[in-house]
């Protein structure tokens, strides 16, 4: 029996990604004099540091090196990094970031207005000296909440 190929779409989900452009750039790296804890110095003996890169045109001392799930890829000036569900690192072109990804608008979650049919809720806890506002631990989580304005 023959395989059908069916469309997928992406589940929504949020990802953490630093732009990447010299070393220092990731905020996990630490001091840009010294080799980056996520994005190193380049390695890969097949192009020396003067070889211009296939894929940006920049030389290749100017980019990084990550190790990811495959083993290791090479880190363009102005790539983005990515760290993905499972603490996993890798690099992504821009335009495919672009059209991949949008960022995620920040909210306080903090204070949470709820409807008072949250008793069997064991996230919350009640702020002193008021029946209906709380401060939920679940970050906005809750489909009772709204967020306070």
């Amino acid at each position: 029996m023959a395989q059908v190929a069916m469309r997928y779409r992406k589940r929504p989900l949020e990802i953490v990604a630093a732009r990447w452009f010299r070393n220092g750039d990731h905020p996990g790296d630490g001091p840009a004099d010294r080799e980056g804890k996520i994005v190193r110095y380049y390695r890969a003996p097949k192009f020396d540091g003067e070889t211009a890169c296939p894929k940006c045109g920049s030389q290749m001392h100017d980019h990084g090196w990550i190790d990811t799930l495959e083993g290791g890829h090479i880190v363009c000036p102005g790539d983005w990094v990515i760290t993905g569900i499972k603490g996993e690192r890798y690099p992504c072109k821009p335009d495919i970031f672009a059209a991949t990804y949008e960022p995620v608008l920040e909210r306080d979650f903090q204070t949470m207005l709820h409807d008072g049919d949250c008793n069997d809720c064991p996230s919350l806890a009640a702020s002193p000296g008021q029946e209906t506002e709380f401060s939920c631990s679940r970050e906005g989580a809750c489909p009772k909440a709204q967020v306070a304005t």
